[in-house]
């Protein structure tokens, strides 16, 4: 069964949201019978590619709210990571442009390192103040996780990456995704925001079984014989 998540880098609920989400996935007895793709969503495409102001100033610029009401915010959302088992340094955060990481989302993606490549990020943007806008910085988090840097070199300027990054977004748009994170299960079932690991626990389950129901588990009755097996034993 898929799950398809949509996520930015920089939504701090997202890598919340994700371990919430893990920790479910992890204690689902069918685990090994559930894909999960990562898609990319971008929160904010406006924002430039060179950091100007910190998160503290961005929020309360873009939310128009007083300073200290902001800093009481992202004291709770650092608190809320805490409680997931994440360290935020949310002063340390460098406020730029999201799409040249999703094109490493990307890229990661289609060597099977999807999951990684988001964890990644998210451990760059939020706990050691990586700026995921810069070149070189990508180049180093994607062969931490195992791509090939000279490859990776090249992907910003891959109009294949940038199509799918885009296709991501406009799918979120036509399914009506506001906000992020939004975990999508067998395309029936929805969870927004970093729900509590029981929320997702339910909906798994829940969705798990429909997709069982109508997919049912191949169980071959097989009368043994002579035969010959991948690994060259022929008996």
């Amino acid at each position: 069964m898929k799950i398809e998540i949509w996520s930015d880098v920089i939504c701090p609920f997202c890598y919340i949201g994700k371990r919430n989400f893990e920790k479910a996935l992890e204690e689902f007895a069918d685990k090994d019978h559930v894909e999960v793709v990562w898609k990319s969503f971008q929160l904010d495409p406006s924002l430039p590619e060179t950091a100007s102001e910190s998160y503290e100033e961005y929020l309360t610029k873009r939310k128009g709210m007083p300073s200290e009401q902001v800093k009481g915010m992202l004291t709770n959302v650092t608190e809320m990571a805490k409680q997931a088992g994440l360290e935020y340094h949310l002063d340390r955060s460098v406020i730029v442009n999201s799409q040249k990481a999703h094109l490493l989302l990307q890229f990661a993606k289609s060597k099977g390192l999807g999951n990684e490549a988001e964890e990644r990020l998210f451990r760059g943007f939020f706990t050691e103040g990586a700026d995921i806008a810069d070149l070189d910085t990508l180049v180093r988090l994607g062969k931490e996780i195992g791509l090939d840097e000279n490859e990776t070199k090249l992907i910003f300027d891959d109009e294949k990456y940038r199509y799918e990054m885009t296709q991501d977004i406009q799918e979120a748009q036509s399914l009506g995704v506001s906000g992020v994170p939004f975990f999508v299960f067998d395309r029936k079932y929805a969870v927004s925001g970093a729900q509590p690991s029981e929320a997702f626990a339910d909906t798994l389950s829940k969705s798990y079984a429909e997709w069982r129901k109508s997919n049912p588990e191949i169980k071959l009755e097989v009368t043994q014989g002579s035969s010959c097996t991948i690994d060259g034993k022929c008996e």
